[in-house]
């Protein structure tokens, strides 16, 4: 208790928990964007609990990493290199997570551009359910390891205190929470919507590929891009809604 207070009347602590939360808030628009989309192919009744289900795996995942914190600083010691390039097994997950997000991006974009129409209609003309609870619950879990890791590897990187870090993450979950059904339907109501997002998708696994190369991508430039692409489908979105 008394180093928690110590903590508490140390300035920096909160300036570094303030400057944590955001950044942890930014890392999990990445999670939410990926479980919306797969979470929406669901059938009607189970997407609120695969959402919820999904985003409760990154909070489980994100509290038990920072309990072995000093294990997952070894996370970014090189383990092999090839031709002189050092890949840690921080870059091998961020490589893998990379490469799993865009070939499940691609697979969507191909399935909105080219829709295979005994998949896409039911009986009935309704919309067919083309993933399985199951299934999606894992794809989520696979992703949440890979975004949990780079989280807590940020966190890490950005404070020394442990309860700041499960302060942050527990808030930047609560928000993920509180924003996934909104979010997730709007996405659905908006197919232009769902094609953005795919493309942050793709340019958020291009991005953890590069990551896992060594090669730094300023998180700010990937995230502009977002904010700048949203903003021209905003626009479009009025100006089509004016038109009718």
């Amino acid at each position: 208790m008394d180093a928690l207070m110590t903590l508490a009347a140390d300035p920096a602590v909160w300036a570094a928990l303030g400057a944590l939360i955001a950044m942890e808030v930014v890392l999990g628009i990445d999670n939410l964007i990926f479980i919306s989309i797969l979470t929406n192919k669901l059938p009607e009744h189970q997407r609120s609990k695969g959402r919820r289900i999904g985003i409760a795996l990154a909070l489980i995942l994100r509290l038990g990493l920072l309990s072995t914190v000093a294990f997952i600083v070894t996370l970014t010691a090189p383990v092999f290199s090839i031709f002189g390039q050092a890949f840690s097994w921080r870059d091998i997950i961020l490589i893998a997570g990379g490469l799993f997000l865009v070939w499940k991006a691609t697979k969507e974009i191909h399935h909105k551009v080219d829709p295979n129409p005994d998949s896409v209609l039911a009986e009935g003309g309704t919309r067919a359910v083309t993933l399985s609870f199951g299934s999606a619950i894992f794809q989520i879990l696979l992703l949440d390891l890979v975004f949990s890791i780079d989280s807590i590897i940020t966190a890490v990187g950005m404070t020394e205190h442990v309860p700041v870090m499960v302060i942050a993450v527990v808030f930047a979950v609560l928000v993920m929470l509180l924003a996934a059904d909104p979010l997730a339907r709007f996405i659905d109501r908006n197919p232009t919507i769902v094609m953005l997002a795919l493309g942050f998708l793709l340019m958020i696994g291009a991005t953890l590929i590069a990551e896992g190369f060594g090669v730094h991508v300023p998180k700010g430039y990937i995230y502009a891009a977002m904010a700048f692409s949203a903003l021209i489908e905003a626009l479009n979105m009025l100006s089509r809604k004016a038109a009718r």
